[in-house]
């Protein structure tokens, strides 16, 4: 069994020529080759021309895909008194306070995909530093995860709003939809993240900002996307 899913990668990879694609032309192909039983989560991937080691040519930011994501993400709420309240009317699949902190801190408890905290709660939000850190969940007021205004946070989140942060390396990875989307979904989702990643460039990054893009779904080989067009636009407007 474990022989069959590579021979269906590389009868998959001969059909993606060595060279870009448009993003109308990569994601048709994408869908063409799936192999996979199950829905897979199609993913932008993109190397940028910056040093992440440097604060001034970190690149993140957020954006609400216009067609979802294909999945309501399990949202996370620490406030305290109404917001409590508002948070819990808004969908908020967990709300606590104190108690919520110290049931990630005792138990280890990441059972949610996002967390969303109010100003006055980051004193105590603060020490989960080491938990949420490394698996991108720490609360932050630039992507809109720290704020009073719990309700907009939360139905932003379960709309299908998609944080973007480049790794080490400089590669930004982020979702972008589901295989079984509709293809022209599927295109203006992956256009939204990528026009996000180019507006977002850095005063100081120099030479050629997008290095590489490519788009692939969780088991499949990647396409090569020319970014030019979303280049050209943004130096437009």
């Amino acid at each position: 069994m474990a022989r069959n899913p590579g021979k269906q990668y590389q009868t998959a990879k001969k059909q993606v020529e060595a060279r870009e694609y448009q993003l109308e032309e990569a994601v048709p192909l994408l869908k063409k080759i799936k192999y996979a039983k199950f829905d897979e989560t199609v993913e932008i991937h993109m190397r940028l021309g910056v040093d992440p080691k440097h604060a001034d040519q970190m690149v993140r930011g957020t954006v609400v895909m216009p067609n979802g994501l294909g999945k309501s993400k399990k949202v996370l709420v620490i406030a305290s008194g109404d917001k409590q309240r508002e948070a819990t009317e808004a969908g908020a699949d967990f709300v606590g306070g104190d108690d919520m902190v110290t049931k990630i801190q005792s138990e280890g408890w990441t059972d949610f995909d996002a967390v969303i905290a109010t100003p006055d709660m980051m004193r105590s939000v603060g020490k989960l530093g080491k938990v949420l850190g490394p698996r991108g969940l720490m609360p932050n007021p630039k992507t809109g995860t720290v704020t009073v205004d719990v309700v907009k946070a939360i139905r932003e989140i379960k709309a299908g709003k998609v944080e973007f942060r480049v790794d080490k390396t400089g590669i930004i990875h982020a979702p972008v939809g589901k295989i079984s989307f509709e293809a022209g979904k599927l295109v203006e989702n992956a256009a939204t993240l990528i026009s996000a990643v180019i507006k977002a460039k850095p005063a100081v990054a120099k030479g050629k900002y997008v290095r590489s893009a490519t788009i692939c779904s969780t088991m499949s080989p990647g396409v090569a996307v020319d970014t030019t067009p979303f280049s050209v636009k943004a130096a437009a407007s």
